[in-house]
């Protein structure tokens, strides 16, 4: 059974219980927000301080280890409030789930505050070559995530094999503020976006940067995971939550309307010779049913999510390798919970009326962020074409950096059952 959205009981974790406590205040600056293109510092602080960015922080390191659908739960609940702060929880607590790809006494090196957000890109616009010790770094490297304390990138590692080259990506940190990071002003932002404008999403470009080893990690190295414990069992268990800021929005759109609806006036119309006796928005039949039929969607999708995930969990926690099934399951995961999402809120939006396109109401940013977290990559129309040619068994198609199959899996656990990829891709950490 999945728990209430927004919601929290006293066996519930202290950080879910202090998300939910910072929606007023996110609600309130989410205005602030939109104009600057960020989460306002003193939201993006309260955030911290609360352990949101610590989520997936290990026990050992004195970190809560929130499982997947705790995870999914706080994430939502800040998302109802406002999308950006949503998103950004999403993205920024990945700090617990990377820092288990590196040798552990770097990575509590790099992590002395668990508290601090990390920030990624899987997108390979850099170029690394090896070099004794690490490697170096050149070409712009798109790196997302302002408020973010370390961010990760993604470049191509070039190396000579006679005539020809392997390419190869490394990916992996480096210190916020560091000289090495060509960091945008006001005049040269490039987050002008429609939805989720707050997140503070702009490219950061380094040039010429030197990347120690230790910092480096590899999605196909076989000895990529170097934490014990199910939470990080899975490279790619990162992309379970993805679908809760979606489905906080969602739950912010419909309760917009049931709040409106009450008080609101309902459009009169002639009947005849006759003009409609007058009464409010939620006594129309139209948007009775269209509060009926969203809150369905919306049960369902979150149904759909807490059971995959729940599903996927239980195995890692057994010590079991998900079978092809839940992973074609996760694998569209994204695309058909923010796809249920869309719907849901594009049914609330048209039920609304003429009101809900004006900027400074709810019911329009809605539509703007989950209209913008359904372009996400991990979305792409293609995901289902991944998930049936695994169902199938035929040659999985993969992202090019995410190998979201089984056989991908099994390869990365130790036990080659699928074939290496030519392609390799390696994170870089500065």
């Amino acid at each position: 059974m999945t728990c209430h959205v927004g919601k929290a009981t006293q066996d519930d974790p202290p950080v879910l219980h202090a998300a939910i406590g910072l929606t007023e205040q996110i609600k309130e600056a989410s205005n602030a927000a939109e104009a600057e293109r960020r989460l306002p510092p003193s939201v993006a602080t309260a955030m911290q301080e609360a352990g949101v960015f610590g989520i997936v922080m290990p026990r050992a390191w004195g970190g809560p280890e929130l499982d997947p659908l705790t995870q999914i739960r706080v994430i939502e609940a800040l998302a109802m409030a406002d999308g950006s702060a949503g998103w950004c929880a999403m993205i920024g607590c990945d700090s617990g789930y990377v820092s288990a790809f590196l040798d552990q006494s770097v990575a509590r090196a790099m992590y002395p505050d668990r508290l601090v957000a990390t920030g990624a890109a899987a997108t390979t616009t850099g170029e690394a070559r090896r070099a004794p010790g690490g490697y170096w770094v050149k070409r712009a490297v798109p790196v997302r995530q302002r408020l973010s304390s370390f961010r990760m990138g993604l470049a191509r590692l070039h190396r000579r094999r006679g005539r020809g080259a392997a390419r190869r990506t490394t990916m992996g940190y480096r210190k916020r503020g560091s000289a090495f990071c060509t960091c945008p002003n006001a005049r040269s932002w490039t987050w002008y976006t429609t939805g989720v404008r707050g997140t503070g999403s702009n490219d950061l470009v380094v040039r010429d940067v030197f990347v120690p080893e230790e910092r480096s990690f590899s999605f196909q190295d076989p000895e990529l995971i170097k934490r014990s414990g199910p939470l990080y069992a899975f490279p790619y268990m990162f992309i379970s939550k993805g679908p809760a800021p979606a489905l906080g929005i969602a739950r912010r759109a419909i309760d917009t309307l049931i709040e409106s609806a009450a008080g609101k006036l309902a459009r009169r119309y002639t009947v005849g010779e006759r003009v409609e006796p007058a009464s409010v928005l939620r006594d129309d039949v139209y948007v009775q049913e269209a509060v009926g039929r969203a809150g369905t969607l919306l049960t369902s999708a979150r149904a759909h999510v807490f059971d995959v995930v729940g599903d996927f969990w239980a195995s890692l926690v057994d010590g079991r390798q998900p079978s092809d099934r839940q992973m074609a399951l996760f694998t569209t995961l994204y695309p058909h919970a923010v796809g249920a999402c869309v719907e849901v809120v594009q049914l609330i939006y048209k039920a609304e009326g003429g009101t809900a396109v004006y900027q400074r109401g709810p019911l329009d940013r809605c539509l703007r962020d989950i209209l913008k977290m359904n372009q996400h990559v991990v979305g792409t129309m293609r995901t289902y074409e991944m998930a049936g040619r695994l169902l199938l068994g035929l040659e999985p198609l993969r992202w090019l950096v995410l190998m979201a199959d089984g056989r991908a899996l099994r390869h990365l656990s130790g036990n080659p059952a699928g074939k290496q990829i030519p392609l390799q891709f390696r994170c870089w950490a500065v």
